[in-house]
Parts: C-alpha cells; structure tokens; sequence
C-alpha cells in the first residue's frame, strides 16, 4: 500500500495510466457498434456475425471481469493491469488484421479477456496507491475521464469508419497501449493483497463463461440453425448454468458466493439490473445499424447522434445520485426504467428520412434523462444492501450481471423481432424489425420498474456511497472500488 499523493508528479501519472487503461475497454465498447455496418459490407458477414463480433467481447469480459480482479489482489496489481493492457493491445491489433469474420470473432474474445485483467485492476490501482485523503477524488476523477472518453468514443469510431477504415477501430488501442504501459511499469508503484489466499475458483469462472456462451450460441443460431443444435446447445447452457450454481455453494473460495444473495435487497436490484441493462444493450446495438441502415446516415453521423445519452450521464449521475440519498432508491429506480421505456417507444419514430432534431434527439433526451436517474441510485443500492467490507464484490457482481443481460439481450432481440440473416441488408426489413425489438426492450423495462417499486427499499443511513458518481460507461454500472482484503473482496 502506498501513499502516493494526487496532486504530486506520481499521482498524476498514475490517474494518467489508469484513466488511459480503462479508455481502451471503455471507448473500443461503444465505437464498434458504429463501425458494424461496414465490417458487414467488407467481410461479408451476416447479422448472427454482427452479433457475435459484439458477443464475443462482452462474453469473456462478463465472465472473467471478477477473476480479473482477484489475480491483481493475489499476483500484484500494477503486473495484472499491464498484463491486461498488452493483452488488449495485441487482440485489437489482430482485430484489425482479421482476413475473415471468424478471426475476428476469435480476437474479439481474446479483447475480452485484456479487458477483464485492465478494467478491475485500473481502478484497484487508484485504491491501493494513493493517500486515504486523495482516494475519493482520484477515483471520481478516473470516472469522469473515463466518461468523456465514452463521450468521444462514438465520435471517434465514425471518424475512423469514414475515414481510414473499420480497422482503425482496432488500431487505435495500440499507440494507446504503447503510452500506457511504459507509465505505469516506471510510475504505478506495485500492490498485492500479501494475506494468505485460497484456490481461484477458475472452475467456477470456467463453468459461467461456457453456460452464457452455450445460451448465446442457441439464441442466436435458433434464427437460422438446426432445431436440434439449437436444443441440444441451450440444453447444454442451462447444464452449465447448474453446474455454476453448484460449484460455487461448494467451493470454498467461490468467484461468487451464493450466500451474498441472501440479502434481498441485493437480489432484487440484481433482477433489476439484468432488465435495465439486458434493454441498454439491445438497444445500443440495434440504434447504430438502424441509423445507418434505414435513417441512412454514415458512421460519423451515428456515432455522433447518439452523444446526447453520454453527456447527460456524464453532466448528471452525480447530482442524480444525491437526490436519491436525499429521498430514498425506490422512486428513481422506478421511474428511471419508465422514461427509458418512453424513449424506446420514442424511436419508433426513427425510420427512413427521419428528422435528426425532431425524432432523433428527443427520444435520445428522455433516454439520458432516464439512465440519468436510475444508474447512479443502483449503484448506491447495490453497495447498501451488503456489508461494507463486500461492496467491492457487490459491485463486480451488479457489474458482470449488467454486461451478461446486454450479452443475451444481443442474442436474443433479433430473434424475438424476427431479424433474418440479411435483415440489415434490407431498409425496411430491418425497420420493421427494429420497432418489434423496441417494443421488446419497453416492455422489458416496465418490468424492471415494476420489481424495483415492489422490492426495493431504503438501505441504513449509515450505508457505503458511491465512489464512482460521474459515469458515463453507458452498457454496465459503474465499477466501485474493492475495499475488503480478501481473495475475492
């Protein structure tokens, strides 16, 4: 542990380095959803490619994002975050250099897995080595740069698309990666957790990563695939599933443990969670290929279009979440998925030749307003409903959950709204398909209200807050700091 003071030198390129790390994950996960029309057209790749280009990343990460974690507390953190750095860098160049769709398929994963050492231990490294004092601010200013990078992420990638090319997409995280990693080996002071640790639960880690790629292989072949594959592989998934289940409740270090679920609290925000943001990943990657499919704008234009939800979270998570101290979870958590209910049946009204300013930016606006008031509140929920000293693995937990539900969201949206393999070849089938899965998502979201105004109550006055209040990593709740001393806390 180190007491590294923020305004010092050090300090400063330690934000530097760990801001730099989380950009690379954070920006690389909205910029590819711009470029996905044109590595369609170039790679000749159906919509079940499209997705998996997505799925592939968000898999790994969701799956390996708690192990990640664990391995900076066990082997050091400043080790596993460069790790993780080089990883991401060189699975994003191998992105870039895809002949075929199944290579980047292939690299995407590899991403995912970069991604799962960097983002925990980029934040672990806030934590661990600046002064008590300087902690809350450092790690308040990590999310807000972090935020604007997810604001210029979409901006970026369009740029890229039109410009030099979707490779660039990928590209792009090497020169980062080349800047990040000498910094933090020459600045970022190493930390480890120098207590006596039990067995990774790889078994466990090993076991969810296979269940949610087995689900997501049968929804999205169930489009077009064999009756019987389909069976057999979700099958298959929901085995795996099981399994998960029954490892974790006996291993005696589990990656996560069954009894956290014994609060209700959690539980319940959980189930919200997996509603709320199973309806964000849908429809992320659905609004940027109908943008460019059917309203006909290019890469740029889309990304561009779709600023207005960032910068709100960016402007005001912070002051969202004080109001939900000041009156309590449940009402924000209520109306939240309500207004982003609104705003998906506001887009229903985005087809060809639509009107940027008059039926874009509205339901993009009432989208931000609505993310603005439920994202920051079930975070603090999240911490609330646990002890303090298992925020942190709260956090990774609501965290996974989040990225999981936007996995099988991709998956399965298409499907439910009866997307076919060319559909985003075509401009009126894919609109018409696309109001079938806003739909999906509204309704989803009214669900998600629903439980949150059933089961959601106000925790202890005495409970932990939120670190991480400027957020602006619109497809996953904020990553809170690990604040316990265990393997996996």
């Amino acid at each position: 542990m180190s007491d590294v003071r923020l305004a010092s030198p050090q300090g400063k390129w330690i934000l530097l380095t760990t801001v730099l790390g989380s950009s690379m994950a954070m920006v690389d996960s909205t910029v590819v959803n711009v470029a996905l029309p044109r590595i369609g057209r170039d790679l000749d790749a159906d919509l079940a490619a499209l997705q998996w280009t997505v799925n592939a990343y968000m898999l790994t990460l969701a799956g390996l994002i708690l192990l990640g974690g664990s391995l900076g507390d066990r082997y050091g953190r400043r080790k596993i975050f460069v790790l993780g750095v080089v990883w991401f860098a060189a699975a994003s160049l191998l992105c870039g250099l895809a002949p075929n769709v199944g290579v980047l398929v292939a690299a995407r994963a590899l991403q995912g897995i970069g991604g799962a050492l960097l983002t925990p231990g980029s934040l672990a490294l806030i934590q661990a080595s600046f002064h008590p004092d300087d902690r809350a601010k450092a790690v308040g200013l990590w999310s807000g740069f972090g935020g604007i990078g997810a604001a210029v992420g979409p901006f970026l990638g369009g740029w890229l698309v039109d410009g030099p090319g979707w490779r660039w997409v990928f590209f792009i995280n090497v020169p980062m990666a080349l800047i990040c990693a000498p910094i933090a080996v020459r600045h970022v002071p190493e930390s480890a957790d120098g207590r006596k640790h039990g067995r990774f639960d790889v078994l466990g880690a090993a076991l969810g990563a296979v269940a949610l790629a087995l689900v997501t292989y049968a929804l999205i072949e169930a489009g077009d695939g064999s009756l019987v594959v389909v069976v057999l592989t979700a099958v298959a998934g929901v085995a795996a599933g099981v399994a998960f289940v029954h490892v974790e409740k006996r291993s005696p270090d589990p990656m996560m443990p069954p009894d956290i679920f014994g609060s209700r609290q959690f539980t319940a925000v959980n189930l919200v969670t997996l509603c709320v943001y199973a309806a964000f990943g849908g429809f992320f990657f659905l609004t940027a290929l109908q943008l460019q499919v059917v309203a006909g704008y290019s890469a740029l234009q889309a990304g561009t279009a779709l600023l207005p939800t960032t910068v709100l979270m960016l402007l005001f998570s912070a002051r969202s979440g004080e109001l939900a101290q000041r009156i309590g979870p449940r009402i924000p958590l209520t109306v939240g998925p309500l207004l982003c209910a609104a705003a998906m049946l506001m887009m229903l009204r985005v087809g060809q030749d639509a009107s940027y300013l008059a039926d874009v930016v509205p339901a993009l606006l009432v989208m931000g307003t609505g993310m603005v008031t439920l994202v920051a509140p079930l975070t603090a929920t999240v911490l609330a409903s646990v002890d303090t000293a298992r925020a942190g693995l709260a956090s990774g937990i609501n965290n996974a959950a989040a990225r999981a539900a936007g996995l099988i969201a991709i998956a399965a949206l298409p499907l439910l709204a009866g997307m076919g393999p060319e559909a985003y070849r075509s401009a009126p089938a894919f609109d018409h398909a696309f109001d079938r899965a806003m739909l999906w998502c509204a309704g989803v979201l009214v669900v998600g209200s629903v439980l949150a105004f059933a089961t959601v109550r106000r925790p202890a006055p005495d409970c932990r807050r939120p670190e991480c209040l400027t957020h602006g990593w619109v497809t996953a709740p904020p990553l809170e700091p690990r604040v316990g001393k265990g393997p996996l806390e």
